[in-house]
């Protein structure tokens, strides 16, 4: 064992490695990923990431080694980014468990097992290429077990469950199956693996059994007995490793004829080239021993065997020499010169490929080498008259030379290699002077044809041409930098470096050689080393001595502006993010300029400002998104529970250090963070801890502020204390978190919310990415609070619905009664003053004034209960808007047509437009000093007596006569002064319409947006300003935008809707002037006894509940 590795907590059930073998990554049963290093077993990642809640599949690393991709029993799978490993993008959602994942070879495609079917991805857009039933078998549901692709990526093999035991070989062009299903296996498959060749294929099985399969043509070669899960090939393909049940690895080796399917052409040829071996090796014995009429017997062999074997021929040429025999040693020597000539002749044709190949056989003949012939090549001379020398040389020389005009630098370079190599001291002597001249030629050559491989993106054949120039004692700072810009294109970040200095080396003063040293540090991600070299090239630029090159430097951003774009940036960013957040990573508190210093010392900013120095064009838009992904947050919604830990309790400290284990709370702040962090989100902030609530500044300006920090968060999760594990639906509407104020705006402000029950798993296990588009949690969610998946999707603060959203608090509690109020204010939209201490009534008052004020929207005034002591017309409590809004039944667009046509023929046209000029030219509701001045349309009370009942009142009935309007009857819980017109009072009592301006039927006006960066339009969030959602007249009445009236016509169409039944107050003057509203139980329903009668438009005075003394008597008591 060369290393134990440990640190999973249960048990590993998925391993990968990255293809440069740097990265192992192991999956466990419990769903927790950890990645090591591969060569020292260090752990690289704190702790294991909590990837799934379920168990591990598959893990699979991308050809480069930039993502791994992991299935889980969760139906997804994800991709983790291995410089961070954090999730990358969104996960694929596959409908199925996931079985294995595997990446093609070029890794242009994802390869998904699933229990369904077969799922082909574009891992870099996540769409799905095609999906399709892999294997049937006796089961419907039959499934794929395991995958694996050729080499070449021409093929993806798949093993089958134990309903179909095969493999079955799929083709990615058209993804048809190839050929029929291999058999021979009678269980699940569990494993496949191929031979590096390319040429064989091994198989595991639940069988028992270990499959050896030829690929060419699917058939076994050969079976190995073993209970096994896993397969594989050694390194150098020769054996077949395997691992099952016994806890075992068992090694099979590969039969030697495994890789071949021979024909019986390829036996005869393998038979006749094996005794030609066989002949030329007793030749060479014979010709030791001098038996050399053996060795000229079997060189002839081989000579009749191929006549082209002109490496027999030299040879047979010395025996013959040997003995004596010297017409026959001309002739063979004759032979063997044949091919320097016929090499030569096409040199000088120019059909260089064909000259290379003579020369190269003339020079194979020649062997064996000048320096052991050496010592006898005077006596040949002597007795051929040859001048051996020369004919050893003249081919070597030939065939460089062939090479390097065919445009083969590196084949001229490697036979000039092997000429210097077989000549002796004296033969390279003689040759110095042609070989320096040929190095000079082909150095030239290598450079030239690395250029044109460089241009086509061929950095291999470009690498080894340059090195090829520089080995031929090229010192050109030109051939160093091309090759530095050849190893970047192959990311061979330190050999590009090396090369960087060299050029530095080489011409000190050039822009050149910094510009290379900069992108291999950033490419080795050393981001402060390349930093500062791309400041010594941009020195270099600006001294350059030419104009050309000094204009190179408008290309670039200095540091130092990147630096100040991406701090306007993140100080945009943070404009809408909280005071202080937790780094989910660390676990430490922090302030905002502590949240942006550990954002400067990231990975991710380091590259930001390496990368953007050399890209002003594309700034903005990047510098945007790295900071908007590293500084995004999420957010806690959660009910309170007892003491929770506060800013005082974890400040300076970790929030998963031991020693705060005994602070209450902890447990939820810390599994709040690490779920927070495994959704890859690096801060989060709970209301409990990251507010200093002793500072009144901070606080205020938290309060205010705290819905647009759930709107702007990434993810807003929901903690559900009271909901346990693998509950039904219904628990989320029983929750006690459904039951407090705060908790309205947190799941209506954020863009994402997912729910977690109390072991810190998704409620119902619903994966949906975001619970605002779960139909099943929306719904549950309306049923319980009422409020539509529209307004919960779209919401946006703003006056508009004021009733509707009053009423969705109303049965809402908080610990501190006057955060009923506050919690509201975001969604309104409004910045008042925090004063802990001033109780609900002044801070429900305070909120109302603003609403009314603002907007003139008066469906705030639309309650039932008792009124507050901030003003008469507004109640004391949030739950006086619990009862629905009064509805009245409306007017069809025919009756209005039908009403105005009759009032044509009944009112003087200049009354409605008198009457519809006052109304319109009156001001809208305005709060002064808690005084609410009220336009409406008064009617005084002439008569008000108690209606008597027998059973035992708590509240008084009363009739009220007013001039103008019908009998109506109000109900309160105060004692009024009767009165009729027989016994007269001072005090004066009237009935008033609220002026509603919808009811003129202007043009709509849009409110510009709350959130003004936000895309979604103003109707997208509720109803607009002109259209309140409680029509005081007659219900809801459809405003007519379709139709241009005239003066006179809409004049009579208000006429008919002021006749129509409206709410009415009852309001009682004051010594002072001044009017109290008269608190009823009920909505009191007026009409109008005809609207020919004149009207009184005016606007009243409505003061504060407590202004009230009444000094009138009651004499019918």
């Amino acid at each position: 064992m060369l290393k134990k590795i440990e640190g999973h907590s249960s048990d590993v059930c998925a391993l990968a490695i990255s293809r440069d073998g740097q990265i192992i990554a192991s999956g466990g049963i419990g769903g927790g990923i950890i990645a090591w290093h591969g060569e020292t077993g260090e752990s690289l990642t704190s702790k294991p990431i909590k990837a799934y809640s379920n168990q591990i599949t598959s893990l699979d690393f991308s050809p480069d080694g930039m993502v791994l991709a992991t299935g889980s029993w969760d139906y997804t799978v994800k991709f983790w980014c291995t410089k961070t490993w954090r999730m990358q993008g969104k996960p694929i959602k596959c409908g199925g468990v996931r079985q294995c994942v595997r990446y093609s070879p070029s890794g242009e495609l994802l390869a998904i097992a699933t229990f369904k079917d077969i799922q082909i991805y574009n891992p870099a857009t996540k769409e799905r290429v095609t999906s399709f039933k892999g294997h049937t078998g006796s089961s419907n549901w039959s499934f794929v077990w395991t995958f694996a692709w050729t080499p070449d990526g021409t093929r993806l093999l798949s093993g089958g469950d134990k309903y179909d035991p095969t493999i079955r070989e799929w083709d990615p062009l058209t993804w048809q199956q190839v050929g029929h299903p291999w058999e021979g296996h009678t269980d699940s498959i569990y494993a496949i693996a191929i031979h590096p060749a390319g040429t064989l294929v091994a198989s595991a099985s639940d069988d028992k059994h270990v499959r050896l399969w030829r690929l060419s043509d699917q058939q076994t070669i050969a079976t190995f007995q073993h209970s096994s899960f896993f397969v594989t090939f050694s390194v150098d393909g020769r054996h077949i490793l395997s691992g099952g049940h016994d806890n075992k690895i068992s090694q099979w080796a590969i039969p030697k004829d495994a890789h071949s399917k021979a024909s019986p052409d390829s036996h005869n040829a393998i038979r006749a080239s094996f005794v030609q071996i066989l002949a030329t090796t007793t030749a060479r014995d014979a010709c030791i021993t001098g038996d050399l009429s053996t060795a000229e017997e079997l060189l002839t062999q081989n000579i009749h065997t191929d006549t082209n074997d002109y490496t027999s021929h030299a040879h047979r040429s010395f025996v013959m020499a040997r003995k004596h025999a010297w017409d026959h040693a001309l002739e063979d020597a004759i032979k063997t010169c044949l091919r320097v000539q016929l090499g030569t002749k096409a040199l000088g044709d120019a059909r260089l490929d064909k000259a290379g190949d003579h020369f190269t056989a003339a020079v194979n003949a020649g062997a064996p080498s000048s320096k052991s012939i050496h010592q006898t090549y005077e006596d040949l001379t002597v007795l051929f008259g040859w001048d051996l020398e020369a004919l050893l040389l003249t081919p070597h020389q030939k065939r460089c030379q062939a090479f390097l005009s065919a445009g083969e630098p590196d084949k001229a370079l490697e036979a000039h290699r092997y000429m210097m190599e077989t000549m002796d001291e004296s033969a390279k002597a003689s040759c110095l002077v042609w070989s320096n001249a040929f190095k000079q030629e082909c150095s030239a050559l290598c450079a030239t044809n690395g250029d044109a491989a460089l241009i086509l993106g061929d950095y291999d054949r470009a690498i080894n041409l340059y090195s090829a120039a520089i080995t031929l004692n090229s010192l050109s700072s030109t051939v160093f930098a091309n090759r530095s810009k050849a190893k970047l294109g192959k990311m061979l970040w330190m050999e590009a470096l090396l090369d960087a200095q060299k050029v530095i080396g080489l011409d000190s003063l050039s822009y050149l050689g910094y510009n290379l040293k900069y992108a291999a540090l950033h490419g080795a991600q050393r981001y402060d080393e390349a930093i500062q070299t791309f400041q010594m090239m941009l020195s270099k630029l600006e001294d350059a001595p030419d104009i050309q090159t000094r204009k190179l430097r408008q290309q670039y951003l200095r540091p130092s502006e990147v630096e100040r774009a991406i701090r306007q940036v993140i100080d945009v960013q943070l404009e809408n993010a909280p005071l202080r957040v937790l780094n989910t990573a660390t676990g430490l508190l922090c302030d905002r300029e502590a949240q942006i210093s550990a954002f400067k010392m990231s990975i991710e900013y380091k590259e930001l400002l390496s990368s953007t120095i050399t890209r002003p064009d594309l700034h903005t838009k990047r510098i945007k998104e790295v900071v908007r992904r590293n500084l995004q947050y999420a957010m806690l919604s959660h009910r309170w529970e007892g003491r929770e830990p506060l800013l005082q309790d974890i400040q300076g400290k970790s929030v998963y250090d031991s020693e705060l284990d005994s602070v209450s709370g902890m447990t939820k702040l810390r599994s709040f963070c690490e779920t927070a962090r495994g959704a890859g989100h690096n801060w989060a902030w709970s209301d409990t801890c990251c507010i200093d609530k002793s500072n009144n500044v901070e606080l205020h300006e938290s309060v205010n502020s705290m819905f647009v920090w759930y709107h702007h968060s990434a993810l807003t999760i929901i903690y559900l204390s009271d909901v346990p594990p693998s509950s039904k639906s219904g628990a989320l509407a029983k929750s006690v978190w459904n039951t407090r104020g705060w908790t309205v705006q947190e799941f209506i402000a954020p863009k994402v919310i997912l729910f977690y029950q109390n072991n810190w798993t998704l409620y119902l296990d619903d994966r949906t990415p975001n619970h605002k588009e779960s139909v099943a949690i929306m719904q549950e969610l309306k049923n319980a609070t009422g409020i539509d998946q529209s307004a919960v999707v779209a919401f946006r603060p703003s006056m508009n619905g004021a009733r509707e959203k009053l009423h969705w608090a109303s049965t809402r509690v908080t610990t501190r009664q006057e955060d009923i109020a506050y919690s509201l204010f975001g969604m309104f939209g409004v910045r008042l003053s925090v004063d802990y201490g001033e109780k609900q009534d002044n801070a429900l008052g305070r909120l109302l004034q603003e609403i009314v004020a603002r907007p003139g929207d008066i469906t705030g005034l639309d309650w039932v209960g008792k009124p507050s002591e901030f003003n008469s017309c507004l109640p004391a409590s949030i739950t006086s808007f619990e009862a629905p809004p009064c509805k009245l039944p409306p007017l069809s667009e025919d009756e209005v047509q039908s009403s105005v046509s009759s009032l044509r023929k009944m009112v003087a046209v200049d009354f409605a437009s008198n009457i519809y000029t006052l109304l319109r030219n009156m001001s809208a509701p305005r709060f002064a000093t808690q005084r609410l001045h009220l336009p409406c349309i008064a009617f005084n009370a002439r008569e008000v007596r108690r209606v008597r009942s027998l059973a035992l009142e708590t509240h008084f009935t009363y009739r009220v006569k007013a001039d103008g309007l019908h009998d109506l009857f109000v109900s309160t819980n105060e004692t009024l002064v009767q009165f009729w017109p027989a016994r007269p009072i001072e005090q004066n009592f009237v009935l008033v319409r609220p002026w509603d301006r919808s009811l003129l039927e202007l043009p709509d006006f849009m409110e510009p947006s709350d959130f003004g960066h936000d895309t979604e339009s103003e109707e997208d969030y509720g109803t607009s300003p002109s259209s309140p959602l409680h029509d005081w007249s007659s219900g809801s009445h459809a405003s007519v935008t379709q139709n241009v009236f005239d003066l006179e016509s809409r004049a009579l169409r208000l006429l008919v809707r002021l006749g129509q039944p409206f709410s009415a107050f009852l309001l009682a003057q004051q010594r002072s002037g001044e009017y109290k509203r008269i608190a009823s139980d009920h909505d009191i329903i007026g009409q109008v006894n005809d609207i020919r009668n004149p009207m009184d438009i005016r606007t009243i005075e409505i003061c504060s509940r407590m202004l009230f003394v009444s000094n009138f008597m009651d004499l019918s008591k």
